[in-house]
C-alpha cells in the first residue's frame, strides 16, 4: 500500500506543487512555473537514478510544459487547470478495450464472472469522461478553489467509490455462482 501513495505522489507531483504553491501565495503564474520546474527536474532525477520512464511521463511533461505555459503567457488559469481531464480522457481512451481488467483481476473473479469485468470495464472508461467533462467544466469557471475542490474530493472521491461499488458487486456475483455451480453438482 505505501507503493501505491508513493506512485501516486509521483504521479501528480506537479499537481501538488501548483496547487501547495498556489493556496499559500495565491499567485497563479508564481505556482504554475513551480509546478513546470518540478515536472522538468521530476524526469531530470529519475533520468539520472538511471530509472525507465514510460509514454505517460512524457506526455505528462509536454502537457504540464505547453498548458502550463500557455497559463503564464495568458494569465488564464483554465489551461492547467484543463490538464486532469487530458488525463482522464487518454485513461477513458484505453479502458474502452474489451477485456482490459481483466489482466488485473485475482483468478477467481477472471474466471468467475469474466462478463461482469468486462462490463465493469467499460463501466470505468464511462466514469473518466464523465470526471474529464466535470474538470473542463470546473476549470471554464476559472475558480481554482471549486477546481482544488473537486480535484482533490470528487475525482478522489468518485474512483474510491466506484472501486467499493465493483468491490462488493463482484464478491457478491462470485459467492452466488460458486453457490450455484456447488448446488449444481449436489445434485
Amino acid at each position: 500500500m505505501k507503493d501505491v501513495f508513493a506512485r501516486l505522489a509521483t504521479d501528480f507531483f506537479s499537481t501538488i506543487v501548483f496547487l501547495v504553491i498556489y493556496l499559500t501565495t495565491d499567485n497563479i503564474l508564481l505556482a504554475t512555473s513551480v509546478a513546470i520546474a518540478g515536472a522538468i527536474a521530476q524526469v531530470i532525477y529519475s533520468r539520472i537514478k538511471g530509472r525507465e520512464l514510460g509514454y505517460m511521463t512524457w506526455a505528462s511533461l509536454a502537457l504540464v510544459i505547453v498548458l502550463g505555459t500557455a497559463t503564464i503567457l495568458t494569465n488564464d488559469p483554465r489551461f492547467v487547470l484543463a490538464k486532469p481531464a487530458i488525463g482522464h480522457f487518454a485513461i477513458g481512451t484505453i479502458m474502452l478495450k474489451r477485456g482490459w481488467m481483466l489482466r488485473y483481476m485475482p483468478a477467481i473473479v477472471a474466471e468467475t464472472i469474466p462478463e461482469y469485468v468486462t462490463f465493469a470495464g467499460f463501466a470505468w472508461a464511462a466514469l473518466m469522461f464523465a470526471l474529464g467533462a466535470g474538470t473542463i467544466a470546473v476549470a471554464m469557471t476559472g475558480d481554482l478553489k471549486l477546481w482544488t475542490i473537486y480535484v482533490s474530493v470528487v475525482l478522489v472521491g468518485a474512483k474510491i467509490a466506484a472501486f467499493a461499488v465493483q468491490y462488493v458487486a463482484f464478491r457478491l456475483l462470485i459467492t452466488s455462482r460458486i453457490r450455484a455451480a456447488r448446488a449444481a453438482v449436489g445434485t
